[in-house]
């Protein structure tokens, strides 16, 4: 089993910059010694004929395809509504302080 201690525990803090007091480590170390243990526990269950996997069932896209439409906006369209255009351009304020 693995022990996890208080000296690792700011020591891994340290290397995040995290600053912690006393009892955030205290805290910590119990959580992490608990979540060893846990893993622990499923590294015994597993067997070589289980494969890893990162989910209990099979993911797939569930986005549907990208078409061009019947009722698709043309340029002039799409900004007529918009405050300011520059012809089949939307015109917006300079962000970051990128004047261009």
């Amino acid at each position: 089993m693995s022990e996890i201690t208080a000296e690792q525990v700011a020591h891994l803090a340290n290397l995040a910059r995290i600053a912690l007091t006393e009892e955030e480590i205290a805290h910590l170390t119990t959580e992490l010694g608990q979540i060893m243990q846990a893993v622990e526990k499923v590294g015994e269950v597993a067997t070589p004929d289980v494969p890893p996997t990162s989910h209990p069932i099979p993911m797939q896209n569930v986005f549907r395809d990208d078409v061009v439409g019947d009722d698709v906006l043309t340029a002039e369209q799409a900004v007529a509504g918009a405050p300011e255009a520059d012809g089949s351009r939307f015109v917006v304020s300079a962000i970051l302080g990128e004047e261009q």
